[in-house]
């Protein structure tokens, strides 16, 4: 206990420490937050869904908190339905068989742009006969603009941008211009109160329709939307257990591995150790990447098949010869003398009096693996090796290049996940750099 109170206060006194700390503890909270929230298969569906699940989420959208910033006013996306809020609608009695309903959905709009697009989605319950239904939309200078009618099937969805007779009628421009401009202006919204009005005539007694407009802002969500309209923040968010995941098994597979394969190695000397050097020096000429690329081409693309093949490769690594340097004046010390004059056996002297000796070096070293291991992870996404069902930040960066997103100007799509990666990177080199001068003596003078 005194030991780890001492590193404790040893690590306290480095205010990168604490930085690196506060960062990394950071990151496994949104780990265990996305965890507990969104279950695997929910985080997997979310993100391979087109627009059966995000139909009401717009393209290519900034995040909201964009509208923060001084002089920014981007419109948000705005959801209205009479499922939600039946007030919006009202039945007649029916009379020789026919009934009227009327739907009217006021919305507010007050921003400085014009929405990316403006969508109406109807669901009709009929029998035999559809209801047939004609559609308003009155500006809030009173101005009423006739945009289609028809019969509603039960699942039906009108995109206005395709609708190319109501275009050529607000005078060739999009009818998220067209229908939200101040007259006689395209380039600036009118503010106010606008309505959509839905008058519908029922001819069964058991026939209804219900109506959803969807307003799709220039701003969406805590991270943005991409260009198959997902929340970008399912990804950022649920891709950091994984990153944090994948990291964390790769440097402990490969970092006490190797050390343990060392210490036998350098304790039974002989044709084990010469094996050991030989097959190390055989695989320090392998290319890692190449051999992963080879393997995501042509076997896996799964993360963890990835992830163990990994392992795998960095097993007999360099760090073989550094820690056998280490070891091998361990192995002459007095107190090994002692332990094999008591008779201890050989693997009691490895695992109790030799790899201990040399896990204060293991530890600084550990700590920044991580990243290191974060970062491949997403080099492998980003060059299309990515595992295609889960979402990470890499697949968010490779969607983002696929896309040409910076060309495009949506350098949020890019930013925000290279950002998430530049942190975690941060974060475990202060603490790394810090733990490597308190383990390290003759480094804390620099």
């Amino acid at each position: 206990m005194n030991y780890f109170r001492a590193r404790f206060n040893a690590i306290s006194q480095y205010p990168s420490a604490i930085f690196g700390t506060s960062i990394i503890l950071f990151l496994i909270i949104v780990a265990i937050y996305a965890l507990v929230t969104i279950p695997r298969s929910e985080a997997i569906r979310l993100w391979r869904g087109g627009d059966e699940i995000w139909a009401e989420s717009p393209r290519y959208a900034v995040p909201k908190w964009v509208n923060i910033l001084p002089g920014v006013n981007l419109p948000v996306t705005q959801v209205l339905s009479t499922v939600t809020t039946p007030e919006y609608k009202t039945v007649s009695d029916f009379t020789s068989g026919i009934a009227e309903s009327r739907v009217e959905i006021p919305f507010d709009f007050t921003a400085n742009a014009f929405p990316k697009e403006v969508s109406i989605f109807a669901q009709g319950v009929s029998d035999r006969s559809r209801p047939y239904v004609s559609i308003t939309w009155i500006t809030p200078d009173g101005r009423e603009i006739f945009l289609l009618d028809g019969t509603v099937g039960s699942n039906e969805s009108y995109r206005l941008r395709t609708n190319r007779t109501l275009i050529r009628r607000l005078g060739n421009v999009n009818p998220e211009v067209g229908l939200l401009a101040k007259p006689g202006s395209v380039d600036i919204p009118l503010k106010g109160t606008y309505t959509l009005v839905v008058d519908g005539l029922l001819f069964e007694e058991e026939s209804s329709f219900d109506v959803k407009l969807v307003v799709y802002g220039q701003a969406h969500g805590l991270a943005g939307t991409d260009h198959r309209r997902r929340d970008l923040s399912v990804a950022l968010l649920y891709g950091t257990p994984i990153a944090l995941a994948f990291g964390f098994l790769a440097a402990v597979g490969t970092t006490i591995t190797t050390m343990m394969i060392a210490a036998i190695g350098v304790w039974f000397g002989g044709w084990i150790d010469g094996l050991i050097q030989r097959v190390t020096e055989v695989n320090l000429i392998l290319p890692v990447l190449p051999l992963l690329i080879m393997v995501g081409t042509f076997y896996s693309r799964n993360i963890w098949v990835m992830l163990g093949i990994l392992i795998l490769l960095g097993i007999f690594s360099a760090g073989i010869k550094t820690y056998r340097a280490m070891f091998l004046p361990i192995k002459e010390s007095p107190y090994i003398e002692a332990a094999r004059g008591y008779g201890a056996s050989s693997y009691r002297i490895v695992f109790l009096y030799m790899i201990p000796r040399v896990i204060p070096v293991l530890v600084p070293s550990f700590v920044l693996l991580i990243p290191s291991y974060v970062f491949l992870e997403a080099t492998l996404a980003l060059l299309g090796l990515g595992d295609p069902v889960l979402p990470t930040w890499g697949k968010v960066l490779s969607d983002a290049y696929s896309d040409g997103a910076l060309f495009k100007g949506y350098y949020y799509w890019v930013l925000q996940p290279a950002g998430l990666l530049m942190l975690t990177g941060l974060g475990f080199a202060m603490l790394g750099f810090a733990l490597d001068r308190i383990f390290n003596p003759r480094l804390r003078g620099l």
